[in-house]
């Protein structure tokens, strides 16, 4: 197996700056720059988003449509009494125009 030398009298040249550190002591970026200890910058979180995944296409358990009976309770006035008496009006709506002037 090859060996290398500790190195511990070596000296790098900084990537970003060209100042001159122990090579000990110099630190590698997530970009790849070999730099000092003192011009070393983290990555940060916002250059790398998390994944994204897929939406959902489906619904697990689909009903289908049913058709409702809308239904309105209204209280009509009677006339010569204070009293109301209730009027039902049953329907249902297909297609609703509306125009206002």
């Amino acid at each position: 197996m090859a060996r290398f030398a500790k190195g511990k009298f070596a000296l790098g040249i900084s990537d970003r700056t060209g100042k001159q550190y122990k090579l000990t002591d110099m630190k590698k970026e997530w970009n790849g720059l070999l730099v000092g200890p003192d011009e070393y910058d983290p990555k940060h979180p916002q250059i790398d988003p998390p994944p994204v995944t897929a939406d959902p296409q489906a619904l697990r358990r689909p009903r289908p449509d049913q058709a409702e009976v809308l239904t309105i309770h209204v209280a009509g006035p009677r006339f010569g009494q204070q009293s109301y008496y209730p009027i039902i009006a049953n329907g249902q709506i297909g297609q609703v125009t509306v125009t206002t002037t």
